[in-house]
């Protein structure tokens, strides 16, 4: 059995990855079982390097505000403001402390230099304005989207001004209060006013699609593209508002459903423009159905924003989960031998990619014990699903950052 599990492990290379899969797909999804390390983020920057210079991969898309990404891809393309300023702006989540995502940025940067803009890298964020506490005002999409249409389409066209959207919308604060995510009551998603948003948006929206052919020739495919995004964000939040608003017991499943609903919307426009790297938890990921468990409400199952995608793209669509040996520093040892990542852990390799529809054949009929984690941050992989991932990126020991 030892030596069928050998014969399933690769090189953590471009190359060995692209052997896994039966042709380059146009979104090439690598998840994470924990968040901040990063040393998980090296090993990212350095495969999306590869992936650029050996497979013409062209964008790579992060579990960051798509907004906020904006920042960082005007930077990378063509040098607007500092990279202090775009690692303190461009990244949600505190993800801009990150010594391995400032290093990404510089290196896109770099290799953008001086290259027409039909060959520059780019970079893009896919999670929603979103947080666990709750999420942004639709503000910054929904007029961002409005003022794209007004410059350039009749204004009788438009279905309200500016200024009426900006009474609607009030002060942000009403739309961020933290209590809302625990309170729905504190939600205004389904006040008179936030109806009326959402009408609006559909029909600015519903005028962005009717007027492409104008846009594009008016403007360019990015910035339609850009205002695209403006729209789903701005449809988004405002149907996440909605929800939060809601009292029933499919509350919280609902608004997990909608966060990945939206993030797959962005993971489509990604694919549509350029071979994509996309990287994010496992549990944004993975095909199968993903479970969490938050704060007193019962086990929650929803279809991740990979599950949607490859839905749609089928083997357009390839998924490497990553798993771990020990992360010290958590609290997290050595995995048991009976965990699929205790077998792993016996390997010499200190990093590897395993081929994981073979390893799952190779381990029929032994059942592998599911791996528990001490550390509430740190999710293991689940043995039954083996065979629903194209490879498995295995680490061994996660050094502290």
């Amino acid at each position: 059995m030892a030596t069928d599990i050998k014969d399933t492990v690769r090189a953590v290379e471009a190359a060995a990855v692209m052997r896994l899969l039966p042709a380059r797909p146009r979104l090439l999804a690598l998840g994470e079982p924990t968040h901040g390390e990063d040393a998980l983020l090296g090993l990212r920057n350095e495969l999306f390097r590869q992936l650029v210079e050996q497979e013409g991969y062209r964008t790579i898309a992060i579990e960051s505000d798509c907004m906020r990404g904006l920042v960082v891809d005007d930077y990378v393309t063509s040098g607007t403001g500092t990279l202090d300023e775009v690692m303190e702006h461009g990244f949600s989540h505190g993800w801009g402390t990150s010594a391995a995502n400032r290093e990404l940025v510089r290196w896109i940067r770099a290799f953008n230099n001086g290259r027409p803009a039909s060959e520059r890298l780019r970079f893009a964020g896919f999670d929603g304005p979103l947080e666990i506490t709750g999420a942004a005002s639709p503000r910054q999409a929904l007029t961002a989207l409005h003022g794209c249409l007004a410059a350039r389409v009749d204004a009788d066209l438009l279905p309200c001004t500016a200024e009426t959207l900006d009474r609607l919308l009030g002060a942000d604060a009403r739309w961020t209060d933290p209590a809302a995510m625990t309170d729905p009551s504190r939600s205004v998603g389904q006040s008179a006013e936030a109806g009326q948003l959402r009408l609006l948006a559909d029909d600015l929206v519903a005028l962005l699609d009717a007027q492409t052919p104008h846009l594009i020739t008016a403007t360019s495919l990015d910035d339609w593209d850009r205002a695209r995004l403006y729209g789903r964000t701005a449809t988004g939040l405002l149907r996440y508002h909605y929800w939060m608003a809601d009292t029933s017991p499919a509350r919280m499943t609902r608004l997990i459903g909608l966060r990945d609903s939206m993030m797959a919307g962005n993971l489509l426009a990604a694919a549509e423009r350029n071979p994509t790297l996309v990287h994010a938890h496992n549990s944004h990921l993975q095909r199968d159905k993903s479970t969490m468990r938050m704060w007193d409400q019962p086990l929650l199952e929803w279809w991740s924003a990979g599950a949607l995608v490859n839905a749609r793209l089928g083997k357009e669509y390839a998924f490497l989960a990553t798993a771990l040996g020990a992360i010290r520093h958590r609290g997290v040892g050595a995995p048991p031998p009976d965990t699929v990542e205790g077998l792993l852990y016996a390997l010499p390799e200190d990093r590897c990619v395993i081929d994981a529809p073979r390893l799952a054949t190779a381990l029929a009929g032994t059942r592998p014990a599911p791996r528990v984690s001490p550390w509430f941050g740190y999710s293991p992989l689940d043995p039954a699903h083996l065979a629903d991932s194209d490879g498995i990126v295995f680490v061994k020991d996660v050094p502290q950052s």
